[in-house]
């Protein structure tokens, strides 16, 4: 570990920064556009930043640490990156919800560092709470049971006792019922619960939260119980799967010395 990146404990840490952060980027074996726009910005991290956060679902499935022992090939360029820019940059990886089974043979395989599901983030006199942000969406009640059920260890023991094979058939009809729901109205609860941000910031002793998951990025600036909520929303990422006119999406956040930034794919300040 680079000694200018400090654990204090388990769920704190300390760099001198820049911090750059990114997440959603949902790697997999149909989306190599997206993947040579993820690699390109690997390179720009590896160049420029101090310390590297992706805050969960790296990839669009995590089917478990074996699937390295023989991985495919998407998936074995993809490792190759990772490892690569581990070796210039202190590396985080963090779960999402498509990549929660993401363990430590994973992190010791492309030497990085495994995120708990919260981790409070110091550079320099900032101090902000990270997170993937699927937790915080507390309204979507059906999902939060299935988040329950699919990260109890019984559960968990269960899955991983299947065949690769197995696991993969479960993990692409799990993902083509998510994009089906995704296509019916994007109401208001399939994003955060203030009050429940409010609760975890209190905790972390914090006013500041970095997360993704919501596919809704930039500042948000709020209020929940007279508390100030200073938020911002990592951009996912799609190169592959657009409409004519739709832009590439993707992007990242850098945390350094002059306070917060949020970029996109080219490097320009973020725009909605």
């Amino acid at each position: 570990m680079s000694s200018s990146t400090k654990p204090l404990s388990l769920n704190k840490l300390v760099t001198e920064g820049p911090a750059w952060l990114a997440s959603d980027i949902h790697l997999g074996p149909d989306n190599p556009k997206t993947a040579d726009l993820f690699f390109g910005f690997l390179d720009q991290a590896g160049a420029h930043a101090g310390a590297l956060f992706l805050l969960g679902d790296i990839f669009d499935v995590w089917i478990g640490d074996d699937w390295i022992i023989e991985p495919p090939p998407w998936l074995a360029r993809t490792l190759n990156h990772l490892r690569a820019t581990a070796k210039r940059v202190p590396l985080y990886i963090g779960h999402g919800n498509r990549d929660f089974l993401m363990g430590s043979s994973l992190a010791q395989h492309i030497g990085a560092h495994l995120l708990d599901q919260q981790c409070i983030l110091q550079v320099k006199n900032q101090t902000v709470l990270l997170a993937h942000g699927d937790e915080f969406c507390i309204a979507d009640r059906a999902y939060q049971r299935f988040r329950r059920l699919v990260r109890h260890p019984w559960t968990q023991k269960l899955y991983l006792s299947l065949s690769i094979e197995n696991r993969l058939g479960i993990a692409l009809r799990a993902r083509q019922k998510s994009m089906q729901k995704q296509t019916r109205s994007n109401t208001v609860w399939h994003d955060v619960d203030l009050t429940c941000i409010h609760s975890a910031l209190v905790q972390a002793g914090t006013h500041h939260l970095i997360h993704g998951h919501t596919h809704r990025p930039g500042h948000y600036e709020e209020t929940a119980d007279r508390y100030t909520i200073d938020r911002w929303v990592l951009p996912d990422w799609e190169a592959d799967h657009l409409a004519a006119d739709e832009p590439i999406r993707g992007g990242w956040l850098v945390l350094g010395n002059d306070g917060i930034t949020l970029l996109g794919v080219d490097g320009k300040a973020f725009k909605k």
